[in-house]
Order: C-alpha cells, then structure tokens, then sequence
C-alpha cells in the first residue's frame, strides 16, 4: 500500500485549512460558527440566554427526558466467557455512578454543541473502577489545533494538556469532521428567541399606549418659555394625579390609540414559539396542539422516536468509545468491548407476542423457560402441565383423574401430542430395521434375520408412550360420557 494511502492528507493541524487560515500558532482553535463570533465573540455564554426563554427551556427539556426515560442496557461483545464478565463489570460501574444522571448533563451538548466530562477513577482491588464522572462547564474548554482538548485556567487561559483516557467529549451537529465545538441547536434557536424577545418589548410599548392615551397640550403663539414648562409638568401629573391646572388660553387633549386589536404581537410571539418547537422537536404538536388531541397523532408522539434515538446514540457511542473501552482494557484485556445502548425501541405488545406465540407452537414448536421469561417478564416455574401437554411423562390412570378435563378438541390436541412424543423412538425404531436391511445379501436371509432379532428391536419406550396414549383415550371416554357428551 502506497505511503499516501495511510495518511490523512485533508487534515486541519498542519494550517493548511484555507478555511480558517495559518493556525499553528493559535494556542486554540476559534470556532467556525459565525453567529457566535459576531453574536458573543466566540463565547457560548450568549446560548446560555437563549436556554433562559420559557419555550426553549420546556422544549429541550422534553427533549432531554424523552432519552433519559429510555432504559439502558449493556450488551457483551462476544460470547466468550471473558466477554460475558467485562459486559457486567461495565453495567455495575454504571449503575454505582448513576448513568441516568450523567446522561442528562451530556445531553446540553446537543444543545451547545459539544460537551466534556472527567472521569474520576479509584482502585477496587485489582481492578480500576469508576469512581464519578463529572460533566464539566464547556467554557473551560477548548481545542488546540491538533484537535487535542485543553483546559483554559486563570494562570493559563490559553489552555492546559490534558491526560489521556481521562476526559469524556463529543461533538454534534456540524456538517464536517473539521469543527471540533460542533453546531449545537442553540444556533438556530437564536433568532426566533431575539425575534420574541424584541417583539414583546414593542408590544408592552403598544399596550402602554392602548391602556394609557398620550396627553398632548397647544399653547397660543408667542407663549413663553416658562408657561411652556408649565404645561409639559401638567401633561406628565395627568400620568398620576386626579386634577391638574394649566395656564390660561392652553389646550390639553389625550391622544386615544386609534388602532384596535393586538397588532399582530401575538401572532409574532406564537409564530417564533413554533419555529422553537419545530426546531427542537421536529413538531409543534406536543406543546401547541389543543387539550386531548395532539394533531396528526401517527406520524408525531411528544418527541419524534428518530430524535430521541439520535440524541441517546450519540451520547452511548461517546461512552463506548471512551469511557468503556478504557475501562475493558485496563480490567479485562483481551476481551470484545462491551456496548451501552439505550432501548428505544417500542416493546411488542404483550398480547400480540402472545398470539403469536401461540400460533407457533399450534405448528408444533413449544417455548423454552428462558424465553418465556425474557419476553413476558417476570418469574416463572414449571408446573405439572395437563395430562395432554405431558403425556411423554407417563402419568398414572390414578393420578390422571385429577388432571382438569380436556376440551372439545382434546382427543386431537391427544392425537398430535402423541405424535410428537412417539416420533423419536419410531425413529430409532425404523433405524435399526433399516441397518438390517443394509446388511442383508439377500430377502431370505433379511426375512430370517428380522424374525429371530423382533424381541431385540429399541421398542420399550415406544410401547411405554402408546400405552400412556391409550390409557388417556380411555380416560376420555369416560370423561366425556361421565359429562353426558
């Protein structure tokens, strides 16, 4: 393979990026979204206001509880043994730091762009455990030029090298690998919420206008300055006092707000609350649609399913490809990297999968133990089955009695059952005629072999089941006759 084939040549650390120009002399990486460095000069503290309006704060919320919800689960990477253990090793490790919890936190990098956590390990023995994560302020953060995480601190605010297999980071919503602050939601909320916000300004203004008319006062040519002051101070009591004076020969008239309704402020306001909901639900329905009834309902829930998978995919594959691994390798080397997934699938609807279920052992299948408890929760024993479901157990006509009656169809639900049982030992029973029939030179000698071996011919158990089969038919006959059927 040609040397050029191996290396990245599209790369961003060698400041070649005409995009961003000479950058291997920056200490950091500025980041490449524009309404940020015009907007908050490069800071994300101006997307911590936009999270302070009401809508944005619900919507992402909703957002944000729609994946924590979601169960997690730890699948091994393999079936081996060692797999097996580094899968529960993980999945303890998760439940000890409450993954629910740190889950959450990464979340508001969907919504800034990137987030970073530090994991906090500890020594349990020979092994290396978590001890926390802590999901820390992004603005601490930023990245060098090779794309490498660094820690701004007052002594160094152009940022500290960090350890390896420490810090936990993702980045999302950018439409490159070149950007390592991604493109989080808050840039495209930001504009419907500056919108809103001025909107409202300009509509207590109008309300203040409609509840409080504009006293306007004319005075006579030539009046003076000083009668001109006295006018202005009465017009501004009218605000506050009952009755007012006014020089002589002087006009006060109130200027009433001659244009009725709201202005079309509400409409503005309702508009941008949608564009928010569009923005970070993919619908309006569930904080828009009225009382009961949430719109086309089929093809939107309170959160789409593709959103809530796409925001806890991005926060499992991170953890996996960090936190996980790291963990796996310094505990159990060797072994497949187990996988955290968070299951928001839709569970089969019990009494579908138990139709189905149903339909499938009707074929001639039954279900294992394990398989009823994994799909039906739950425990569950076996128990002494009807006489008909057992009857390769050889139940006594005496204990048969006892057993509850069979129904309508019993002498063919019998029938089947019998077959079923017996099918084995007719196997064996038809092999062993069939490997004297291979052995045969001639039909004489076949005829004379199969009359002298009959009584070594593998028919005990099968005799066993049909006498048990008869026995239940018997029992039946008397059941239904004892029934008057």
């Amino acid at each position: 393979m040609k040397h050029e084939l191996k290396n990245e040549i599209a790369t961003t650390r060698d400041g070649r990026d005409i995009t961003r120009g000479y950058v291997d002399g920056l200490p950091l990486l500025p980041s490449t979204d524009r309404l940020l460095a015009l907007k908050g000069n490069g800071d994300v503290l101006i997307y911590q206001e936009v999270l302070r309006d009401e809508q944005v704060k619900a919507c992402f919320e909703q957002r944000v509880r729609a994946v924590v919800s979601k169960p997690w689960e730890v699948k091994p990477g393999g079936d081996k043994r060692i797999d097996k253990q580094a899968a529960t090793f993980i999945e303890e490790q998760l439940k000890k730091i409450n993954f629910d919890s740190v889950t959450e936190k990464m979340l508001y990098g969907v919504f800034y762009g990137y987030a970073v956590a530090e994991a906090l390990y500890a020594a349990d023995g020979s092994f290396i455990v978590l001890d926390a994560i802590k999901v820390r302020d992004r603005r601490r953060f930023g990245f060098a030029p090779d794309m490498s995480l660094r820690l701004r601190t007052s002594t160094n605010p152009m940022g500290e090298a960090l350890p390896d297999k420490k810090f936990w980071t993702f980045a999302t919503g950018s439409d490159h690998d070149d950007e390592p602050y991604g493109l989080g939601l808050a840039h495209w909320l930001y504009w419907p919420v500056f919108f809103k916000r001025s909107g409202i300004k300009f509509w207590l203004v109008f309300l203040e206008k409609f509840g409080s008319p504009t006293a306007v006062g004319k005075y006579p040519s030539g009046t003076n300055d000083t009668d001109q002051n006295k006018l202005l101070n009465a017009l501004q009591a009218i605000q506050t006092d009952s009755a007012i004076t006014i020089p002589e020969g002087m006009i006060v008239e109130l200027l009433e707000a001659k244009r009725g309704g709201t202005a079309d402020y509400t409409a503005l306001y309702d508009r941008m609350d949608a564009a928010i909901a569009r923005a970070t639900l993919g619908q309006t329905a569930s904080t828009q649609g009225t009382p009961g009834k949430l719109g086309n309902d089929d093809l939107q829930g309170d959160v789409r399913d593709d959103i809530v998978k796409a925001d806890a995919d991005l926060v499992c594959m991170s953890f996996n490809a960090t936190v996980v691994k790291w963990l796996v390798e310094w505990n159990f080397p060797g072994a497949a990297l187990p996988q955290v997934w968070r299951k928001c699938e839709d569970d089969e609807d019990a009494n579908q999968q138990a139709e189905r279920d149903e339909r499938i052992s009707k074929m001639g299948f039954k279900p294992t133990l394990k398989y009823i408890q994994d799909k039906y929760g739950g425990e569950w024993v076996v128990v002494n089955a009807p006489v008909v479901a057992d009857i390769a157990g050889l139940p006594s006509p005496q204990s048969a009695q006892f057993a509850e009656p069979l129904p309508s169809d019993g002498m063919d639900a019998l029938a089947n059952t019998l077959g079923i049982n017996t099918a084995t030992h007719w196997d064996a029973l038809i092999a062993s005629v069939k490997k004297r029939v291979d052995a045969a030179t001639d039909l004489t000698v076949l005829q004379q072999d199969l009359v002298a071996s009959f009584g070594d011919l593998p028919t005990d158990e099968l005799v066993r089941v049909m006498a048990a089969g008869l026995a239940l038919a018997e029992l039946k006959g008397m059941a239904d006759v004892a029934d008057g059927n």
